[in-house]
């Protein structure tokens, strides 16, 4: 029964788990590369950053984040 298994299978958990590992090691390398000499004080500017229509971003959730917070705070004021 077990030798009746299509070989093609095992080739595609292979090519999958490699797939996957390749994943996996570029997304830790891509983690540790350091910033580039003279990009370490680059600012984002508000303005442009909220004008992206990207709502997954890391940094225009935190401006998003602060942006509240403000309107909070002016409100809690009143």
């Amino acid at each position: 029964m077990f030798l009746a298994v299509n070989p093609y299978l095992f080739i595609a958990i292979g090519l999958i788990a490699i797939i996957a590992a390749i994943f996996i090691i570029t997304f830790i390398v891509n983690r540790r590369t350091p910033v580039p000499k003279g990009c370490e004080h680059l600012k984002i500017e508000e303005s442009n950053c909220l004008a992206c229509s990207n709502s997954d971003c890391k940094i225009h959730q935190e401006f998003d984040l602060k942006k509240i917070e403000e309107e909070l705070k002016e409100e809690s004021k009143k």
